[in-house]
């Protein structure tokens, strides 16, 4: 038996039709997934945080402002160097990053574990030695392996900038870099397993009108026991307290060459102004309380500091030190004596 729907559940039927295309016409979407999802390559995990790299940056800024400084000085010309990039990669990928030949320059990183490449591009390294040997260092344009001679000439300018590498990392570590070789093929130069991860400082280099790169790589193995020191707070509190002794020991040796004022006062006594006005030569002031063996005060500048005793050195008149005014030793006849002039009294 078929049923057949009265009139109030028709009207409710269409009511409910009319609601869902409402609701379409609508718009109404979905809600969709707005999670961020970031791609991790297992292959290159990162091994050093944001806050290491900047630290890292930080340093190497420095670096770069003493290896100008430095450069400008040896070579006798303009020469500009700033950090470009510091990034995390492969070793792998920085071996091939590099042409062939260069100069790589193999640094042992004491009191550290293993070592670090320096590279420099060959344009920058032939004007350098250019310069050196008394050209303009401009328009070189070489592909070769380095001479002898010329080996030798860079070995003297490396040395010069693992002095300034080593400045650099002072609020850090106490790195005694040394050069431990020169290599010119990269493939020559495998200081670490090709998928280990290297930090790579990235220097840009000026010298005369030559442009190019310095690049400074650092595996993660090598600079893993500092990694907890490469942090914003323990770099600028290190900075703090390092800039706080030096402007100690600035401070301590400018006040040492201060001239002041130090003034032996054997007694006093109060006068009218008559009496003092009428004071002649030859007049003898009695002073109150008063006598020859009593110590007498030594101030420095406005300030009460010593006990002393007058005497003579030689034909000028002077004190020996017995003790601290506050902490009177008046028996404690050792000291030093200060020569007053001989007009003084």
């Amino acid at each position: 038996m078929n049923e057949v729907l009265s009139q109030e559940e028709i009207d409710q039927l269409l009511m409910a039709m009319n609601t869902a295309v409402g609701k379409e016409d609508s718009g109404l979407k979905p809600l969709s997934d707005t999670r961020k999802i970031k791609v991790y390559d297992f292959k290159r995990p990162d091994k050093f945080s944001k806050e290491h790299i900047r630290t890292v940056s930080v340093m190497h800024e420095s670096f770069a402002r003493l290896i100008t400084t430095s450069l400008s000085a040896q070579l006798r010309s303009l020469v500009h160097v700033h950090v470009a990039s510091v990034d995390q990669l492969t070793y792998e990928e920085f071996l091939r990053s590099i042409p062939t030949p260069t100069l790589l320059t193999i640094i042992d990183m004491d009191p550290l574990k293993g070592n670090a490449i320096f590279e420099i591009d060959p344009a920058i390294t032939f004007a350098m030695i250019d310069r050196l040997f008394g050209g303009s260092g401009t328009g070189v344009k070489i592909q070769r392996e380095l001479t002898d001679i010329e080996q030798s000439v860079m070995e003297g300018i490396i040395v010069r900038l693992l002095a300034n590498m080593r400045e650099a990392w002072t609020q850090v570590i106490d790195l005694r870099p040394r050069l431990g070789g020169i290599e010119t093929n990269p493939q020559f130069a495998q200081i670490v397993p090709p998928t280990d991860m290297v930090v790579l400082i990235t220097l840009e280099t000026k010298v005369g009108d030559e442009e190019g790169m310095m690049n400074l790589c650092i595996p993660y193995v090598t600079i893993e026991p500092i990694i907890s020191k490469l942090s914003s707070q323990y770099w600028f509190s290190s900075v703090r307290q390092g800039a706080t002794a030096q402007y100690q020991g600035v401070l301590k040796k400018k006040l040492a060459d201060v001239e002041m004022d130090v003034v032996a006062e054997i007694g006093s006594i109060n006068l009218p102004v008559r009496d003092v006005l009428a004071l002649d030569v030859g007049d003898v002031v009695r002073l109150a309380n008063v006598r020859y063996t009593d110590s007498i005060v030594l101030s420095v500048g406005s300030k009460k500091k010593f006990y002393c005793q007058p005497g003579v050195v030689g034909n000028k008149r002077a004190v020996q030190i017995l003790g601290l005014y506050d902490k009177a030793s008046i028996n404690n006849t050792d000291g030093l004596s200060l020569d007053e002039g001989a007009d003084n009294e």
